[in-house]
């Protein structure tokens, strides 16, 4: 995807595919869901009531800003998954 930089140096894990919101993404094993989703969608993983943009904040666990519903479980903190 373009939103991986090659030439890195990093080894990754075997590519798969994904659903995201009905769509078909590439992944990579080993990846969290939201270096996955960012790397194919970009920086927002999700918005708020008012739509004010969230995404990845503190990559730890912590915030609760990249919460997204993953496999039908809502509040699933995606830098960690």
């Amino acid at each position: 995807s373009s939103g991986r930089v090659p030439g890195h140096g990093l080894e990754r894990g075997p590519r798969v595919r994904v659903q995201l919101d009905g769509e078909t993404i590439e992944a990579y094993e080993g990846e969290s869901v939201a270096a996955a989703v960012m790397a194919d969608t970009g920086l927002e993983l999700r918005e708020t009531e008012r739509h004010d943009p969230r995404g990845y904040f503190c990559g730890m666990g912590v915030c609760f800003d990249c919460v997204m519903i993953v496999d039908g479980v809502p509040n699933t903190r995606t830098c960690i998954t």
